[in-house]
């Protein structure tokens, strides 16, 4: 496959200057096009890795969700907003995953995708419920951004067990993931 900037370029910029041949310099612009095209390709493909970097996606999105939702609701206590935003956003990642992440909304109804993923986001409340109540008996009243960095880091390693349970366990009878 030919290089995107190569597509680009002018023929002068191919025309030799001197005793040695023009070599044309990337902008960090350029650069960074090159870079947002190849992912935003791989992003629409359904190999393991566009659904993972679909997946990674949703999960940053809901979780800007979660951290809006938990900074608004924080004066009826960290554990009634975190059990709050942790709903919220997980039924809007659930919904995203089945429709964005999968494209399964064909196969698999919001019922059920809510079920299945519903089962691994409990533990990751029950998880991130616990380590917040750990930070809270460990360092009284974290502020919210350390609060917020440890739910995040904690779902990310759920997420990526959650990411294999849709994917290789949670499918549709007789459907075979994209390689």
């Amino acid at each position: 496959m030919t290089c995107p900037s190569l597509l680009r370029r002018r023929p002068e910029d191919t025309e030799p200057h001197g005793d040695l041949p023009h070599e044309h310099a990337h902008t960090a612009g350029e650069v960074a096009h090159d870079v947002a095209h190849a992912v935003s390709e791989q992003v629409r493909r359904e190999d393991t890795l566009g659904q993972f970097l679909r997946f990674v996606l949703v999960g940053g999105s809901s979780t800007a969700v979660y951290a809006l939702l938990f900074l608004g609701l924080e004066g009826f206590g960290y554990l009634t907003a975190h059990i709050i935003a942790t709903v919220a956003s997980s039924v809007l990642a659930n919904e995203m995953h089945r429709r964005l992440t999968f494209r399964a909304d064909e196969r698999v109804g919001w019922l059920a995708a809510q079920i299945e993923a519903g089962g691994v986001s409990l533990f990751g409340l029950v998880t991130t419920s616990v380590a917040l109540g750990w930070l809270d008996s460990a360092a009284g009243s974290a502020h919210p951004a350390l609060q917020i960095s440890l739910v995040a880091a904690v779902t990310g390693l759920i997420g990526l067990i959650r990411f294999a349970a849709l994917r290789w366990i949670f499918r549709p009878t007789g459907a075979v993931p994209a390689q």
